[in-house]
């Protein structure tokens, strides 16, 4: 049976020429967009969450700030919204065609800013199954 595939990409910015995050994880269907970043601790620095289609986002059971990228069809940063707080709602971002969510920081650390070219790179990672129930 094969590896099943978890869905990964790299947010890189052409504008700048830098990777913004090594590995995001995409969240394109129902149950993954409703999951979001809840129940989560923290968001570790490189990592972060795409959301798509996606215009507007909250921070409602989030215990940590978040940096968030709104995102066109054009793939230019449309809005961004630094140190996010736990327990808000962003305003709808009527051009976004989805959202990047990134830990707080993470954008000023990378001078990304409004306008800039951004791309999703996909990357391919092996689900790793737990094999703890043996056959007797």
């Amino acid at each position: 049976m094969e590896d099943e595939l978890e869905k990964k990409a790299m947010f890189i910015n052409l504008s700048q020429e830098r990777i913004i995050l090594p590995e995001v994880e995409i969240a394109d269907t129902f149950l993954r967009r409703l999951q979001g970043l809840w129940g989560r601790k923290s968001l570790p620095p490189g990592q972060g969450l795409v959301i798509k289609p996606c215009r507007a986002v909250h921070t409602v059971g989030l215990y940590f700030p978040i940096d968030i990228a709104f995102v066109n069809r054009e793939n230019r940063i449309c809005c961004l919204k630094d140190v996010f707080p736990p327990w808000k709602v962003s305003p709808v971002i009527r051009p976004a065609r989805y959202v990047v969510e990134a830990p707080a920081g993470t954008f000023k650390q990378t001078q990304t800013k409004e306008g800039d070219l951004v791309k999703l790179k996909t990357i391919r990672k092996p689900v790793r199954h737990c094999h703890c129930l043996k056959s007797v």
